[in-house]
């Protein structure tokens, strides 16, 4: 497993990753989520909703990987979208990422910031 994926089972093990859709959507109204992970194999309504509410409430999305390779590297069965509750795990996961061509990163800032 990458260097990137193997810092969200960390970020797991740490009790800083939520996930599934309700959880997700949850802090990110909330203002729980540092950043959201979204699997790149996730339909197109479910990337459009999440693309969509994270730009609404500013949160950086990466969209990559596929559900398997997410839901393992947090131990679970294939998971579609993730959740890093905590900005140290998420800073460091957008540092590792760097260029990967396997992802597509997207930073939310809103203009008043």
């Amino acid at each position: 497993m990458n260097n990137e994926l193997s810092l969200l089972g960390l970020a797991m093990r740490a009790g800083k990753v939520l996930s599934g859709d309700e959880l997700v959507l949850k802090a990110i109204r909330s203002g729980d989520a540092s950043l959201v992970v979204l699997a790149g194999d996730a339909s197109a309504n479910t990337q459009k909703k999440f693309r969509d509410k994270c730009s609404s409430y500013h949160i950086p999305l990466l969209i990559g990987y596929n559900r398997d390779l997410l839901g393992t590297s947090i131990g679970k069965d294939g998971r579609v979208v993730l959740a890093l509750t905590d900005n140290g795990f998420a800073k460091l996961l957008r540092k590792r990422i760097g260029d990967s061509s396997e992802v597509e990163y997207i930073e939310h800032t809103g203009a008043e910031e």
